[in-house]
């Protein structure tokens, strides 16, 4: 079969698992009665691993536009998870960091979502995980390069 007859459908399996991943984290998160989504999580965690970041860091980091980042973080500073500071030097320029609130939504989640993480992976090895990591990493550079 000649490669445009058959092309390889693997968005199906990438939405399906997105899906299930997002609906998982969701339970953990009712469950904890915690008011917050995976979008707002991600963003939570990566402060939480990294401290103080400004937008465009955090928009690098999490591979999300400016606009998305900046809803997410307003959506976050009504809730008093995090908070924004503007720089001294150029007023453009903020830095989000965790409340102290953010902090305890973070411990409260931390232990349920490395549960969640570990039971993704049972029956996998660490040979899968570097293989999925290879082959995931390269998809994503053959759609970032393609023309």
């Amino acid at each position: 079969m000649s490669e445009s007859s058959d092309p390889k459908k693997f968005g199906f399996l990438l939405e399906r698992t997105f899906r299930i991943t997002k609906l998982s984290f969701i339970k953990v998160f009712n469950k904890l009665q915690v008011d917050i989504t995976p979008d707002q999580w991600v963003l939570l965690d990566t402060l939480n691993n990294m401290g103080e970041l400004s937008q465009k860091e955090i928009s690098e980091q999490s591979f999300k536009d400016a606009a998305t980042i900046s809803r997410i973080i307003d959506k976050l500073e009504k809730k008093n998870l995090v908070t924004r500071k503007s720089e001294q030097k150029d007023r453009r320029k903020t830095t989000i960091k965790l409340t102290e609130k953010g902090q305890e939504t973070v411990q409260t989640c931390q232990q349920e979502i490395d549960r969640l993480r570990r039971h993704s992976w049972q029956n996998l090895t660490e040979e899968d995980y570097e293989n999925f990591q290879r082959i995931m990493n390269q998809v994503f550079n053959n759609f970032d390069s393609y023309q």
